[in-house]
C-alpha cells in the first residue's frame, strides 16, 4: 500500500493592498508641498487646497489652462510588514497613471510611463530598504510632450474636437499624439480640462513561486442541458515544476474541476474545462434574469499557491449580418433570440474620473435599465471604465458596445506609438474580456466615415490639408491599429468577441477591404451615425426616413433643468446668450440651433426658466420620433442608441440625464419609446400610420382603441379593432384617413389618444396631435396637486379637468426623483407619481418646493 503524498508546508499567502499614503503633491521646482488624494488628478488636488477656481464654474474653465503647461510630483512614503517582505518577488502596480510619468523609489528610477490607459508593474525588491521608502511619481506636462512630438512629425494631423484655442496653442492640436482621454481636449459637450495624477490605485503585489496573471472564462458548449466552461489560466511561475489547477465555485457544488500540469518558469497559459449541468443563461435586459456565476480558480505549486475569483454569465452572443435584398443585417443574437438593442451612448460621468464615486455610476446603470435599455455604448473619445461599471451592467443586464479609445482623430503610427496601443490594448482586452456584458469591441469613433481614403473629396475634408505623401504616412497608420494590431489583439485574447474596426462602418472583410457608412446608398448594411437632424437642420419627421440597419448615433441638446442651471451660474448669467451659457455651449451651431427648431414647433419663451423647459420637450419629442421609426423597422434595423445618456460637465448637450444625475425629458421619454410593448401613431399626409411592437417572446393579442378627444375632455369620435402583435418583431396596425376623423372639427382643438388593451389591462398608449404644439388651442388649466406620504415613500397626484399638455414635475430645492415627468394629463383622468427624494423629506415640505410646467404656461 502507497504511502499518501505528503503535504508540503504553506508559504505566506499572497499579499495585494493598495497604498494608504498620505500623498503629497506639488508643482515641479516649487518648495512647497500640497495634500494629495490617490487616486486623484492635479486639477482635484489644487481645486481641494484652494489653488484654483472651480472650473466647472461660470467661465473659469479658462483660469486653470495654465495647469496642463506644467509638470508635477507626488510622493509618498512605502512601509511594508513582514508578511509582505517574506516573499520571493515584490511588484509596484500602477493601475493608471496619467500620464507621462517617470517613477522612483529611494531615488532609483523604475518606470517611464506614457499611456494613460494602461497598467504598469515593476519588480521593487533589488530597491527596497527596512522602514520607509520614498515613492515618487513625477508627471510631465501632456502638452508639452505634444508639441514636441507634433514637432518631430513636422505636421498636425486632423483631429475635430480639440479645443486648442482655448488651450493657448493656438491652432496646434496635440491630443492625437498622447494615449490620453481624447475628451480631456474639449470636445463639442464638454470643456478642455488635461489632466495629469495618478488616476487609478497604487498597489504592492508580493508572491513566492506561482501567480495568476489572468484568467478568461470561455464558453466551449451551450444548451439548455448543460454547458462545458474552459478557463484559461494566464500563469506566471518563477521555476518548473508540477502544479495543481483547481476550478470550484463559492455558490455553486456542480462547478469543480482540477488538473495537474507541467510549469516552465515563466509565462504560460493552462486550461482546466467544467461542465454544469441545467445551466443558468445571462439574459440581458428584459427577457431575463442576468444570472451571474462566481468561479474561484486556484494554482497550487510546493508551497506556494495563487487564486482568482471571477464572475461570469453563460450566454452564446453572436454579431449577425446576414445578406439580404436591402444589403445585409446588423444585429445582436443572444442565445438564440434576435434582440432589437435600445439604448444610448455613455461618456465619462466627470471631466475627472477618479472623482466619480461607483454611486454615480450606479445611477447611470440603473437609469438605464429604469428605461428600458440594453444596450450602452461606451463611446472612443472617453475612457475603459472602472470594473464596477462593467459589473453593475453584468448585474442589470446591459450590454456592452466598447469601443477602444480613438476618436474623431488620425494617430501617428510609428513603432513606439504602436507597441503602446498594443500594450494598452492587451490590458483592457484581458480586463474586460469576462464581462458577460460585453458584446463587441469597435476599433474607433467616427475616423473611417471622416477619412474615407479611397473617396476623392470623401470624408470630412481632412485628405485636402495634406500632400500625397502626408496622407498616405496617416493611412498607413490608420490600418496598422485598425485593421491589423487591434483585431490581432482580439484574436489572441478574446477570440469569442465580434470587432468592428469603426463606427459607423458599413462594412469590413477583415484585412483592408471595406465598404464606408453611408445613408445615401441604396442598399444598406453596418452600423450609421445619423447627424442630418441637428447638423444638416433637417426636419425631426426625416427620422423616420433616415434609418438604416443598426443606428448608432443620432440626436438633439437641450439645457439642463432650472435647479442644474442654477449650479453653475451667476443671477446674471441666467440668459441664453450670456457669456456663461455660450461657454457651456459647446456645439458650433448650439444655441442657434436649438432656437430654430423650437421656433418651427414650440412657442418661444423670453423668460429663462420656461426656455429650459421647452429646450426638454423640443428634444425629448425629436428624438422620441426617432426611437420609435427605429423600433418600428425592425428587422431591417436592429438598434437604436441615442447620443447621449450622461454628461462629464453641466453644460447645454445632447444628454439625456445631466451631470447632477437628474433626469432630463429625454429618459422619461426614453423610457416610454423603449418599453417592450410600444404603440406608435404618427401623420404622413393626410394618413393617420399605426404601428405595434412587442419586444416579449410571446405573441399579444388585444384590443386597440382610438379616440378623438377635445382639449376639455369631450370624446369626440372613437374605433376599435383587434390586433395581433407578433413576438420579437413589429407589426403595421394600419393606415386611417386623417380627414374624417377631423371632419368639421378644428385640428387645433384636439388629440388622437390611442391605446392598446391586452387581457383587460393597458399595455401601451400613444398621443397624436394634428399640428404644431406652438398652434394648439391649449385652455389655461387649474392643476390639482395632492401630495401625500405611502408607505412606500411620497406620492403626487396630479388631475384636471382640461389637458394638460406636457407637465413637468419640478423641484425647486429638493433632491430626487420623479417615477414620470412630461406627461400629458389627459382631461379628467388623474394620474400618480413616486418621489424618491434623496434625503428625508415630508410631505409638505414636497408640496411646498414643487413646482409644474405645462405647454399652456408658456407665453406665446
Amino acid at each position: 500500500m502507497s504511502e499518501p503524498d505528503a503535504v508540503p508546508p504553506q508559504g505566506p499567502g499572497p499579499v495585494d493592498v493598495e497604498l494608504p499614503g498620505p500623498w503629497r503633491m506639488r508643482a515641479v521646482g516649487e518648495p512647497q508641498w500640497l495634500p494629495a488624494t490617490v487616486p486623484g488628478t492635479v486639477h482635484t488636488d489644487l481645486l481641494a487646497a484652494g489653488r484654483i477656481p472651480d472650473p466647472f464654474w461660470r467661465t473659469q474653465e479658462r483660469d486653470v489652462q495654465w495647469v496642463d503647461k506644467r509638470d508635477w510630483e507626488y510622493c509618498t512614503d512605502v512601509e511594508l510588514d513582514a508578511n509582505a517582505l517574506a516573499h520571493e518577488q515584490i511588484d509596484l502596480l500602477f493601475d493608471g497613471l496619467d500620464t507621462y510619468a517617470d517613477v522612483s523609489l529611494n531615488d532609483v528610477p523604475l518606470l517611464a510611463a506614457d499611456n494613460m490607459f494602461r497598467r504598469w508593474r515593476v519588480p521593487i525588491n533589488a530597491h527596497l530598504r527596512t522602514g520607509r521608502n520614498a515613492l515618487r511619481v513625477r508627471l510631465r506636462s501632456p502638452v508639452q510632450a505634444g508639441l514636441a512630438r507634433l514637432g518631430a512629425l513636422g505636421f498636425n494631423p486632423p483631429a475635430v474636437v480639440d479645443w486648442s484655442e482655448i488651450g493657448g496653442l493656438g491652432p496646434h492640436q496635440v491630443s492625437m499624439f498622447t494615449r490620453k482621454a481624447p475628451y480631456h481636449y474639449g470636445w463639442d459637450w464638454g470643456p478642455r480640462l488635461v489632466t495629469s495624477g495618478i488616476w487609478r490605485p497604487v498597489r504592492v503585489q508580493a508572491w513566492s513561486g506561482i501567480r495568476i496573471a489572468a484568467l478568461r472564462i470561455a464558453v466551449v458548449h451551450l444548451d439548455a442541458e448543460e454547458a462545458t466552461v474552459a478557463v484559461h489560466f494566464e500563469i506566471v511561475s518563477s521555476s518548473a515544476g508540477c502544479a495543481e489547477l483547481t476550478l470550484t465555485s463559492p455558490t455553486d457544488a456542480q462547478i469543480h474541476g482540477s488538473a495537474r500540469v507541467e510549469l516552465q518558469a515563466g509565462e504560460q497559459i493552462c486550461t482546466l474545462q467544467c461542465r454544469i449541468r441545467q445551466p443558468r443563461l445571462w439574459w440581458c435586459n428584459g427577457l431575463g434574469e442576468p444570472f451571474l456565476y462566481e468561479f474561484s480558480a486556484t494554482v497550487r505549486c510546493g508551497p506556494w499557491q495563487d487564486r482568482h475569483r471571477v464572475k461570469s454569465g453563460l450566454r452564446r452572443l453572436r454579431i449577425l449580418q446576414p445578406p439580404d435584398a436591402d444589403g445585409a443585417g446588423f444585429g445582436v443574437e443572444l442565445n438564440g433570440v434576435p434582440v432589437f438593442m435600445k439604448g444610448a451612448n455613455y461618456i465619462p460621468c466627470d471631466s475627472f474620473p477618479p472623482r466619480v464615486p461607483r454611486s454615480t455610476r450606479e445611477h447611470i446603470v440603473r437609469s438605464a435599465a429604469a428605461a428600458h435599455m440594453n444596450m450602452l455604448r461606451v463611446w472612443g473619445g472617453g475612457i475603459y471604465e472602472d470594473d464596477d461599471f462593467y459589473d453593475l451592467c453584468d448585474a442589470h443586464g446591459i450590454l456592452i458596445w466598447q469601443d477602444f479609445m480613438f476618436a474623431c482623430a488620425m494617430y501617428p503610427g510609428d513603432e513606439a506609438f504602436l507597441q503602446s496601443v498594443r500594450a494598452e490594448a492587451i490590458d483592457n482586452v484581458k480586463r474586460l474580456r469576462n464581462h458577460p456584458c460585453l458584446a463587441l469591441w469597435a476599433g474607433n469613433n467616427e475616423i473611417d466615415v471622416a477619412w474615407r481614403h479611397d473617396v476623392p473629396g470623401g470624408g470630412w475634408g481632412w485628405k485636402e490639408r495634406y500632400s500625397a505623401e502626408q496622407r498616405e504616412t496617416l493611412w498607413r497608420a490608420y490600418r496598422a491599429i485598425f485593421h491589423d494590431l487591434l483585431p490581432g489583439v482580439i484574436a489572441e485574447h478574446d477570440p469569442e468577441r465580434f470587432y468592428w474596426p469603426s463606427s459607423p462602418l458599413a462594412a469590413w472583410d477583415g484585412a483592408d477591404g471595406l465598404t464606408h457608412a453611408d445613408l445615401t446608398a441604396p442598399r444598406q448594411s453596418g452600423d450609421i451615425h445619423y447627424w442630418g437632424v441637428w447638423w444638416g437642420k433637417q426636419p425631426f419627421a426625416t427620422y423616420r426616413r433616415a434609418v438604416g440597419r443598426f443606428m448608432s448615433e443620432y440626436g438633439f441638446q437641450s439645457f439642463p433643468a432650472w435647479p442644474s442651471v442654477r449650479a453653475f451660474t451667476a443671477p446674471e448669467d441666467r440668459s441664453v446668450f450670456s457669456e456663461v451659457m455660450r461657454s457651456h455651449q459647446r456645439s458650433a451651431i448650439g444655441n442657434e440651433t436649438i432656437l430654430e427648431y423650437m421656433a418651427r414647433e414650440y412657442p418661444v419663451p423670453e423668460a429663462f426658466p420656461a426656455f429650459l423647459y421647452v429646450s426638454q420637450v423640443l428634444q425629448a419629442e425629436g428624438v422620441r420620433v426617432a426611437m420609435e421609426a427605429h423600433r418600428v423597422r425592425r428587422p431591417y434595423c436592429m438598434g437604436s442608441l441615442y447620443w447621449q445618456i450622461n454628461d462629464c460637465w453641466p453644460a447645454a448637450s445632447w444628454s439625456s440625464i445631466d451631470v447632477y444625475g437628474r433626469w432630463k425629458a429625454l429618459h422619461y421619454y426614453a423610457r416610454r419609446a423603449f418599453a417592450p410593448v410600444l404603440l406608435t401613431a404618427w401623420l404622413e399626409e393626410d394618413a393617420i400610420l399605426l404601428h405595434g411592437v412587442n419586444d416579449t417572446l410571446a405573441v399579444l393579442d388585444g384590443t386597440l382603441v382610438l379616440r378623438l378627444i377635445d382639449f376639455r375632455g369631450t370624446v369626440r369620435r372613437t374605433h376599435t379593432q383587434p390586433v395581433h402583435l407578433r413576438a420579437n418583431g413589429s407589426t403595421h396596425l394600419g393606415s386611417l384617413p386623417a380627414g374624417p376623423w377631423l371632419a368639421g372639427i378644428r385640428a387645433e382643438t384636439v388629440l388622437l389618444h390611442c391605446s392598446l388593451h391586452c387581457g383587460g389591462a393597458l399595455c401601451a398608449e400613444q398621443t397624436l396631435y394634428f399640428c404644431p404644439t406652438k398652434d394648439l388651442a391649449l385652455p389655461p388649466p387649474v392643476v390639482d396637486v395632492q401630495v401625500t406620504a405611502q408607505h412606500t415613500g411620497l406620492a403626487v397626484t396630479v388631475s384636471c379637468p382640461e389637458l394638460v399638455k406636457t407637465l413637468c414635475l419640478e423641484t425647486d430645492t429638493l433632491d430626487g426623483h420623479f417615477s414620470d415627468n412630461y406627461f400629458d394629463l389627459l382631461p379628467g383622468v388623474p394620474r400618480t407619481v413616486q418621489f424618491s427624494p434623496a434625503g428625508q423629506v415630508d410631505a409638505a415640505a414636497l408640496g411646498r418646493d414643487l413646482q409644474i410646467w405645462h405647454m399652456a404656461r408658456v407665453p406665446r
